[in-house]
């Protein structure tokens, strides 16, 4: 056997300054072996800690130490491991086959933690494969390719109060207002630089504070799974089971999520069991076969994003992604997982011309195996984990996307993206104010569907990048006019039912673009209008955080009761958040013109104070005014309301709404 070529390892400027008492925990071979029982669960896709067996494990074996190598390649003619541990050499390292269903085994003496490895797949042709572990937990930093072996059992968790208290939330109740980072251009250590990126401590701290005093929940991060291209943002994996080596290595990523759940934020990941890239060292063609995509390129191939799609028939590929899913709330406690791109995994044509897709057994577009996956995968999150959620990136009108796994017709994700508020929304928002009254229903159509699923408001970074502008770039007008319209849209979206998701940068006005190879342009800081956009986005978020009647009725309509959502003349929008326990309602008053309008009347509900906690400016936080007899909008009080140009006034009052109906119900 031919020598294997020597990868080069590469520096990921990892920060070696470590805190955390570590023991040593490495576990006797015989409990790792794969076993009969364990090629059954796989074989049926079911078995949930697979990931426990497969890859490369540091155990002792006869009291010797070494690494217990195990890879599932089931057309392959032999299968063996090379590194640094037998010098690149695959002599006399072939791995056993163990299984009918094509898993190699191997116990190699001496191998070491950090080290490098490839298995070297020799196919039914005799052609020489060097392949990535597809179960590896680290792998070296690109453009080198290698995986590295690494032990997930020495970190000292001390999150456990968190955990034990997520599991016990209604997680449909909880505020859930989610900042979207790329960990690798929030801040760059060395701008101008292809690397020059923080290690996952190094950026814990300042990122945890920022993400607590702006009043955001939780952080979503992009790109953690091990990916070769940086610009696929981490949507395009090669190592699913391997934190990317750009921030540190594993260990350093359990010290960020820790670090998170000490400040009380939680950490959400995207995951993309949709498509994987057909870089040589991946997943693609794996043993020389189509091992993990499906064979007929129809269905196998994403003829848009020049990928191949998971064949979800196959019970092990099945199996490998559900214990994906699991292994990163497992090993790593993250808060959940939003899964990227789920409409083209539902749809067999999707992004494919006629006659170039294949349809199902009853002769329609739904891929029965995505659907089968998904419900499978989020009813295991839930019994297994019940701490965690699953958020569904689905684009289109698929009924029941969100809701209970066990429903035979439900896929079962806890939350789903409302793409098609954010779709209504900004084009609404884009428009010159004297066309939004001809344009009315784009802002209050979202309330048709609010309740349909368990919506989260998003506004991603696909919002901001490839000459769609940023948030602030998008709205009409000049300067002052273009920062006041972002209040009043971020204004609305606290108010909308829905938890909510805001893309970093947006909250304080950045004007370009999202480019992921700089930071962000914390430069703006120095002006006092984006300074003061940043602060107004932090009201928004801790207003919501503040008052139930924000979030525990998301998903409840009796939570949300328009006051008048038809004056598109004005186009002024008027509704009520209903506070669960009568105390400290919210109604909003949102001119979304450049006009003042001085007394305006709006129709209240209840006789009384009502208290403004969110306007333009400071001076008005402090003002109080009381309803006034007067029929308006139904109802037998109203208040004249000073309406500043792009006016926002949300004001708290107390009373039971449910009690209080228009004249036009009664």
């Amino acid at each position: 056997m031919s020598k294997a070529r020597n990868i080069n390892s590469k520096n990921n400027g990892k920060n070696n300054s470590k805190t955390v008492i570590k023991t040593s925990t490495i576990p006797d071979f015989k409990d790792l072996e794969f076993t009969e029982v364990d090629a059954y669960l796989f074989g049926n896709g079911t078995h949930y800690e697979i990931y426990n067996k497969m890859g490369a494990h540091l155990c002792t074996k006869d009291g010797k130490e070494g690494v217990y190598f195990v890879v599932w390649a089931p057309r392959a003619r032999e299968v063996y491991v090379v590194g640094d541990f037998n010098n690149w050499d695959a002599y006399g390292y072939d791995m056993k086959k163990i299984s009918d269903g094509g898993v190699y085994d191997l116990f190699i003496e001496g191998a070491k933690e950090n080290q490098l490895y490839k298995f070297l797949i020799i196919t039914q042709e005799g052609k020489a494969l060097y392949k990535a572990d597809p179960y590896a937990n680290a792998a070296e930093l690109r453009p080198a390719t290698a995986s590295k072996i690494t032990n997930l059992n020495n970190f000292t968790w001390k999150d456990s109060k968190w955990i034990e208290e997520k599991k016990k939330e209604d997680h449909l109740k909880v505020p859930m207002s989610i900042y979207e980072c790329h960990i690798g251009s929030w801040k760059k250590k060395v701008e101008d630089s292809d690397d020059g990126f923080f290690n996952y401590r190094e950026i814990a701290p300042e990122l945890a504070e920022y993400v607590s005093s702006m009043g955001y929940t939780h952080i979503e991060l992009m790109g953690i799974a091990e990916y070769p291209f940086d610009g696929s943002w981490g949507y395009q994996v090669t190592g699913y089971y391997a934190p990317t080596a750009r921030y540190g290595d594993p260990e350093d990523f359990m010290y960020f999520v820790d670090y998170m759940h000490k400040k009380k934020i939680g950490v959400i990941l995207d995951w993309v069991p949709a498509h994987f890239p057909k870089d040589a060292h991946g997943l693609a063609k794996f043993d020389g076969s189509c091992v993990y995509e499906y064979a007929d390129p129809r269905k196998g191939e994403h003829p848009d994003w020049g990928t191949l799609v998971f064949d979800y028939e196959k019970n092990e590929v099945s199996n490998f992604l559900i214990a994906n899913g699991l292994y990163w709330v497992d090993k790593f406690h993250v808060d959940g997982l939003r899964v990227d791109a789920v409409a083209s995994m539902l749809y067999l044509d999707y992004g494919r011309t006629d006659g170039n897709w294949i349809p199902n057994k009853y002769g329609d577009n739904g891929n029965l195996e995505a659907m089968s996956f998904l419900k499978h995968f989020n009813s295991m999150l839930r019994k297994r984990f019940p701490q965690a959620i699953s958020i569904a990136e689905e684009s289109t009108a698929w009924p029941m996307v969100s809701g209970d796994p066990d429903n035979g017709e439900c896929l079962g994700f806890t939350f789903k993206w409302n793409m098609g508020w954010m779709h209504d929304f900004t084009e609404y928002m884009k428009l010159d104010p004297y066309f939004r009254k001809f344009n009315h229903g784009r802002i209050t159509f979202s309330l048709m569907y609010a309740y349909s699923e368990n919506f989260i408001l998003v506004l991603s970074h696909d919002e901001v990048v490839h000459l769609k502008c940023s948030m602030l770039g998008k709205m009409p007008g000049d300067r002052e006019d273009k920062f006041a319209n972002l209040k009043l849209a971020y204004a609305y979206m606290a108010g909308h039912p829905g938890k909510k998701l805001l893309f970093m940068g947006q909250e304080f006005g950045q004007w370009n673009e999202w480019s992921e190879k700089k930071s962000l342009d914390w430069y703006l800081l120095d002006d006092e209008s984006h300074k003061d956009m940043q602060e107004f986005t932090a009201k928004c978020m801790n207003l919501y955080k503040k008052y139930p009647a924000l979030y525990e009725t998301d998903y409840d309509d009796k939570g949300f009761r328009w006051i008048n959502a038809n004056d598109k003349d004005n186009s002024v929008l008027s509704f009520i958040r209903v506070s669960p326990n009568k105390k400290k309602n919210l109604l909003f008053v949102l001119n979304f013109t450049p006009i003042e309008r001085p007394s305006f009347r709006v129709g209240t509900p209840i006789a009384g104070k009502y208290k403004l906690v969110l306007g333009n400016d400071e001076e008005n936080m402090k003002k109080t005014i009381s309803s006034v007899e007067g029929n308006c909008d139904g109802y037998d009080n109203s208040l004249l309301v000073d309406l500043d140009k792009y006016g926002i006034n949300v004001y708290e009052f107390d009373g039971d709404v449910s009690r209080c109906l228009p004249t036009k119900i009664k």
